[in-house]
């Protein structure tokens, strides 16, 4: 496999689902995207360390929405006929090279318009999982990555203009709020790669 494949397609069929995340067809990525954006199923995932460090990930400047923005680890969407799992598991590998276990935490919908360029309208499922192994990004899909403390992530998104992507700011703070001593002890037990 190429170092950096391409893993990101606009013609990509994504699920669409309504608010109660039951599917309703599915609809390329672009269009998906365009406008208001149209309501589909997406998963964001949170890699922590033992150290209870979060890798946070600055998006390629090739994105379309909030391009060089910083967010957490990997984020996605299911495909046509792929399962949630599946997918988490096909894009922390894509992106990160890690195979981390990933711990499903909740789901919730949120819209966000990044100016004229489009809107994510997600039904997103939130992930979270630990490892120490080693990280190697795609460099298609990520800028740039650094691990960060939970009371410097707490302090960094006290700033609404700091550039973080909604989404993340949205899922840090129900993890922070109701899923932490899951995290915690996730980072207490063995670790690998």
């Amino acid at each position: 496999m190429p170092e950096n494949p391409i893993v990101s397609f606009d013609d990509e069929p994504l699920v669409l689902v309504d608010s109660a995340d039951r599917d309703q067809g599915f609809l390329d990525k672009a269009s998906c995207h365009d406008g208001d954006g149209v309501l589909h199923r997406a998963f964001s995932v949170f890699l922590f360390n033992s150290k209870l460090e979060l890798l946070l990930q600055q998006r390629s400047g090739l994105k379309r929405l909030w391009p060089m923005w910083w967010s957490n680890s990997c984020c996605s969407h299911p495909r046509k006929g792929e399962s949630m799992g599946q997918a988490v598991v096909r894009r922390t590998r894509e992106e990160l090279d890690s195979d981390a276990a990933m711990h499903f935490t909740h789901k919730f919908e949120y819209h966000a318009r990044f100016g004229t360029e489009g809107s994510e309208h997600e039904l997103c499922h939130v992930f979270v999982g630990v490892s120490d192994g080693r990280v190697r990004v795609n460099a298609n899909e990520v800028a740039a990555m650094r691990w960060v403390a939970p009371a410097a992530m707490d302090a960094a998104l006290e700033d609404p203009a700091a550039p973080y992507t909604p989404w993340l700011r949205l899922e840090w703070q129900a993890l922070r709020a109701h899923h932490w001593p899951l995290i915690e002890r996730l980072a207490a037990g063995p670790q690998k790669g």
